[in-house]
């Protein structure tokens, strides 16, 4: 059997040539701990639905070795779980609901077809929380059964990408695809002790994925370090004439961009330039320090700014007028979503045509409520009579945030992706700490003004919870900002694996 445990794409690789292993063999092991650990014994609740060519794909793939000495692309043999947010060809695609539990796309999702193509294995599906539209990560497709965080199976891994980071975690897959509006991709991935980014929206296409704020959504890599982020990352971006909001991606391949090739191919230089960089942190997001899951957070950022700052970061506080206000007034997810969500409804028939027919007005939930509102919504944001002035807002903050990088000569800003620990599923439940509160997440900061940014582990609170750090940069600069997490990853040096039985 393989020791896939902590097994990245250079050493799997490595192993295909040398014939230690083949990409079956590769698969097999991944598949076989996903239904001695996921399915059953902790059962983690990861994954959902499983491919049933998954073997055979990496069969072929080790036949195309064999015949040509080459391999087919950057991920060749490389096991790739998918967010069941992304439409994937013959296997049960959900979007969280239990109303989509027969929905079996026809066609991939562009992103799926990429992985395809760079030779990934695709493995199956992971959960979702419901619609992408909650922090939580039970979902009606799993009947609101929790997937649990591997650093501690008592606590939450977040939503709504969490079945995508808790499968890394716990080592069911080398890659997940995830995807970010509000911050899917950062809140997991620090939840896991993952690096996790969110790329400018447009940089990768969102045809074959169910959206929740198109200008806003962007899918992403999750992966246990740094070059392996990167790497997953190459083969995602592109002009896809699916989505026309690729024409970033366009922009960013005219420029040059990611330079020498690769969004990977500078990271051996991540620690030197982290220790010449400028940093600009946002106090204003970290939590109160009176509140003790605040506290835990705040210690660990701090121990590790103290760190980097040993190794030459120069960090300096930032203020941003009105930031509370920014992020809070220029959301529009109750206003835009149940037409975005019709939209995609709209080139499949055999579903409900609206979001609004799927969930209640009344949530059956506490939980759902921002969900539920979500669904009853506008059916044309226009009709909203502070739709306009949201987005102006909106764009106001990102030009805030411009100035405030460029006017400073900032690397980066930072902060916590969440002000708190991995939640225990207590605190989801009613009455539990969240009942009737904002969840206390700094990710929004990014999303609502469409900026790319990356979380990377920093350590781990007293009880042994995870805690990610996150850096802001400007568009296109996806790829220093893998370089700066890079530094991160050696100079803090937080990634370990889970404890037992995982």
């Amino acid at each position: 059997m393989v020791e896939v445990k902590e097994i990245t794409i250079a050493q799997a690789q490595d192993g295909f040539r040398r014939g230690d292993f083949t990409a079956k063999d590769l698969a097999t092991t991944f598949l076989e701990r996903i239904e001695k650990l996921d399915k059953a014994g902790p059962r983690v609740n990861a994954t959902l639905a499983m491919s049933t060519t998954a073997l055979d794909d990496a069969a072929a793939l080790d036949e195309y070795f064999r015949n040509t000495k080459k391999f087919k692309g950057r991920l060749h043999g490389i096991p790739v779980l998918v967010k069941d947010q992304a439409d994937t060809k013959g296997m049960v695609t959900t979007y969280g609901s239990d109303v989509t539990r027969n929905n079996i796309p026809d066609e991939d999702a562009t992103v799926v077809t990429k992985l395809k193509e760079a030779g990934a294995v695709i493995l199956g599906k992971t959960t979702m929380a419901e619609w992408a539209a909650v922090w939580y990560s039970g979902n009606a497709a799993t009947n609101y059964e929790y997937t649990k965080n591997p650093y501690n199976l008592n606590h939450d891994v977040s939503g709504s990408s969490g079945g995508s980071a808790a499968a890394v975690a716990a080592n069911f897959t080398v890659l997940a695809v995830a995807e970010d509006t509000g911050g899917s991709i950062r809140v997991p991935s620090s939840f896991c002790n993952l690096v996790g980014i969110r790329v400018t929206p447009g940089l990768i296409s969102r045809h074959g994925f169910c959206p929740l704020i198109k200008n806003h959504d962007t899918p992403g890599p999750m992966a246990r370090t740094v070059t392996d982020c990167a790497l997953m990352l190459d083969c995602m971006v592109g002009f896809d004439p699916k989505d026309d909001f690729t024409g970033f991606a366009a922009t960013a391949a005219a420029l040059g961009l990611p330079s020498n090739g690769s969004y990977a191919a500078n990271l051996d230089q991540g620690p030197s330039r982290l220790k010449k960089a400028k940093i600009g942190v946002v106090r204003q997001r970290f939590g109160p320090v009176c509140d003790p899951y605040c506290k835990a957070v705040n210690t660990v950022i701090s121990a590790a700014m103290d760190m980097l700052s040993s190794a030459g970061t120069t960090f300096i506080d930032v203020h941003i007028d009105n930031l509370d206000h920014y992020l809070d007034y220029t959301q529009t997810y109750t206003i835009r979503s149940r037409s975005d969500i019709n939209e995609f409804l709209a080139a499949k028939p055999h579903l409900p045509q609206d979001i609004a027919d799927i969930l209640p007005k009344e949530p059956p939930k506490h939980f759902m409520d921002f969900l539920c509102a979500v669904a009853h919504g506008p059916k044309d944001p226009q009709d909203d009579p502070t739709y306009l002035d949201r987005i102006l807002q909106r764009d106001e903050l990102k030009r805030k945030l411009d100035c405030l990088i460029a006017s400073l000569g900032l690397d980066a800003l930072t902060l916590p992706d969440v002000q708190v620990p991995p939640p225990h599923f207590e605190d989801w439940t009613k009455n539990g700490r969240f009942e009737g509160k904002e969840f206390p997440t700094n990710t929004f900061l990014a999303s609502m003004t469409r900026l790319p940014a990356v979380t990377v582990s920093v350590g781990f609170t007293e009880n042994g919870l995870p805690v990610g750090i996150e850096f802001i940069g400007l568009e296109h600069q996806e790829q220093h900002l893998l370089e700066l997490a890079r530094g991160v990853e050696v100079i803090v040096a937080a990634r370990r694996a889970p404890p037992g039985p995982l």
